[in-house]
């Protein structure tokens, strides 16, 4: 398994295109691990045990590191041996059944050894699901699936971390580069930060040694409070719950006249279903697994996956 950074100079891809894998990410987690074996890892790995000090030796400190990731991770305590080596990719993890964990980093990050716990976060999260026997079909789904799983459990804020845009001067001339690690864009880091932030209230935001990491984590919050505010969860804003209303009554206008239910509302995530008695159902806004309540006014939904609850105005 290997994770392969764009180079310095090539655009980073911003925004929120892995929004559907992402949610489908946390809904496994939640479904493999359970509420229980995920709120051990409600305190994220501490800055100072993932960052190697300048008068460190470069391997030694690796080690160390690594060392204190798989520890978080509560894999076996077993030795972590790294390689550095000229190579496209960021890191290489080999998958087998152990004891001892083989890492490769690319060589640059001798030399710039910022980013190391970064590299690690993701590789050794490919030995937990790979001993989960948790993945999802094909290279790129899963590589969104590692970096959620990083992020949601403890280890992946160093991925955003690693988001930077450095100014350099070639030539006559000064050239603005940004550099970042893993297939999720910043903004999707944030969110994904976020979202535990909201459970757990562990909110890393001060650890970033990035601006612009910081500026992404604050976009990805606000995009994970939007999620808390869709109908019909009772915080839901005027805009999105006048549409839910509108379309709660063509739903049951449809019921009155026997035309049959409608498809899916998509715009809002919720879906109107049943035929005497009229349900809705909608994601979570924690796990993202569906949940499907009576329409009847307001009323407390449980999460049976995360346990969260949810006051709803149906």
């Amino acid at each position: 398994m290997s994770r392969q950074a764009p180079s310095a100079g090539r655009p980073v891809e911003r925004g929120f295109p892995h929004l559907e894998t992402i949610h489908a990410s946390l809904t496994a987690l939640y479904k493999r691990l359970s509420y229980d074996t995920i709120s051990t890892f409600a305190v994220s790995v501490m800055p100072d045990e993932v960052r190697i000090p300048p008068e460190t030796d470069i391997y030694l400190g690796t080690q160390q590191v690594a060392h204190t990731i798989v520890q978080h991770m509560h894999l076996p305590d077993a030795r972590v041996i790294v390689a550095f080596r000229d190579m496209v990719h960021a890191a290489n993890v080999e998958l087998a059944a152990g004891p001892e964990y083989f890492v490769e980093l690319n060589e640059r990050f001798k030399y710039d050894r910022r980013d190391i716990g970064a590299a690690l976060a993701h590789e050794i999260m490919h030995v937990y699901l790979h001993r989960l026997g948790l993945g999802f079909p094909g290279t790129r789904d899963n590589e969104i699936l590692t970096d959620t799983a990083a992020a949601y459990l403890g280890t992946g804020w160093l991925l955003l971390d690693a988001y930077r845009e450095e100014s350099n001067v070639r030539g006559d001339r000064l050239v603005r580069s940004a550099f970042k690690l893993g297939y999720l864009t910043p903004e999707e880091f944030g969110y994904v930060l976020a979202k535990r932030a909201l459970v757990w209230g562990d909110d890393i935001e001060p650890w970033f040694t990035s601006p612009e990491a910081r500026d992404s984590y604050r976009t990805g919050l606000r995009r994970a409070h939007e999620d808390l505010r869709r109908p019909p969860l009772l915080r839901s804003g005027w805009a999105s719950r006048r549409r839910y209303v509108a379309d709660r009554r063509f739903v049951q206008l449809q019921q009155r006249t026997g035309a049959g239910m409608p498809p899916e509302v998509h715009s809002g995530g919720y879906a109107f279903e049943g035929n005497s008695q009229l349900r809705v159902s909608f994601p979570c806004p924690t796990c993202h697994q569906r949940i499907r309540v009576p329409v009847r006014g307001r009323l407390t939904a449980r999460c049976t996956l995360c346990r969260t609850e949810l006051e709803c105005d149906t």
